[in-house]
């Protein structure tokens, strides 16, 4: 009986964390952001994170709380469209290598080179062979860009089937949600099995020693996300640095014929008195 009810309690769902916690424990994260933050820009480090998943796995939340709190020159958030008419005759990387870090960035991929291996096979806009090329490439590539001496980190965000249908009928309802609903979006619901497929393909072929994928389950998307970051720093060996602080100057005092105040000429209305 004690070993039944031990199974029971270990597979019931976790309760949903109290939003008090979740902002607490991701305050302490951006904290640690910002000193990774001094620690890229003093030492010129350089850093790649992709962001790969299901649809409504909640890549663009978690990469919202990431550059949050820190620059923007520094964490740089790359989400590309579709490729132009010119692009689709460059070399398929080289779109992406165009936003690769200099020394003191890291790069946040929304969606990567990677969609040659999930979306473009699924939906049709890429031929076998140059998804085949691709496999047989990415681990080879990625093995240069890790001995370029730049920190390569890919998370795959995952959620059940149950989940991603909730969610996607939450933005049907949501107005402020609408514009994260595409045909495109939505017909990863129909072709569930086929993208399950492409991303087991896809991870057997590309997690490598050097360059390997971390799943994070994303149903709870609170935890989640302070996973997701949690883990993100402990993958890369930055240290704190003493802050240096400028002193606040004295103020000046107001020269002669100078007015306190901006000319009132055109003024913004208070309607929220």
């Amino acid at each position: 009986m004690t070993g039944k009810k031990d199974e029971k309690s270990a597979a019931a769902p976790l309760q949903k964390m109290k939003r008090k916690k979740f902002e607490n424990e991701l305050y302490k994260l951006q904290v640690e952001l910002t000193r990774l933050q001094a620690w890229a820009v003093d030492t010129g480090a350089r850093v790649i994170v992709v962001f790969e998943g299901r649809d409504t796995a909640g890549k663009g939340g978690v990469i919202a709380r990431i550059t949050r709190r820190v620059s923007p020159r520094v964490f740089k958030h790359v989400a590309l469209p579709k490729p132009s008419d010119r692009e689709r005759t460059q070399m398929y990387f080289q779109r992406y290598m165009a936003h690769f870090p200099a020394g003191g960035e890291v790069v946040l991929f929304d969606r990567s080179w990677y969609n040659r291996a999930g979306v473009e096979p699924v939906m049709g806009f890429c031929s076998d062979e140059q998804h085949e090329r691709f496999m047989r490439v990415v681990p080879f590539w990625e093995r240069e860009i890790v001995d370029s001496g730049i920190i390569l980190l890919k998370y795959f965000l995952d959620v059940s089937q149950p989940v991603q249908r909730r969610r996607f009928d939450a933005r049907r309802t949501d107005p402020l949600k609408h514009w994260k609903l595409s045909p495109m979006d939505t017909e990863s619901v129909r072709r569930w099995w086929d993208y399950t497929k492409a991303y087991q393909a896809m991870i057997r072929g590309s997690d490598t020693d050097y360059a390997p994928w971390f799943i994070v389950p994303a149903d709870d998307k609170r935890r989640a996300r302070l996973n997701l970051i949690s883990h993100m720093l402990s993958q890369i060996p930055y240290r704190p640095l003493p802050p240096e602080l400028p002193e606040m100057p004295k103020v000046q005092r107001r020269p002669k014929g100078v007015e306190a105040g901006l000319p009132a000429v055109h003024v913004v209305p208070n309607l929220y008195p």
